[in-house]
């Protein structure tokens, strides 16, 4: 168990699609100091990323959200 969990939720009818965009990244462990975690609540996107250390989870939370962030974008030019 990683003792630092961080929790988004991001609600938006582009959810599903989002999801979808992110599974290859959490296929991989990109870190061994964290774990990434995705799973869909209705149009609910919610990311849980835990780690062992707060570099860990600034890194990973920098990287994830990022990925969001460009997906959920790529939704408005589609």
């Amino acid at each position: 168990m990683f003792p630092h969990t961080a929790e988004f939720r991001f609600t938006t009818p582009h959810a599903e699609r989002i999801y979808c965009s992110l599974l290859p990244e959490l296929a991989e462990e990109v870190n061994p100091r964290s774990r990434t975690h995705c799973r869909l609540e209705g149009e609910t996107l919610v990311l849980v990323v835990e780690a062992e250390d707060l570099a860990a989870l600034r890194a990973a939370l920098n990287m994830f959200l990022r990925l969001v962030n460009v997906a959920d974008e790529m939704q408005d030019i589609a």
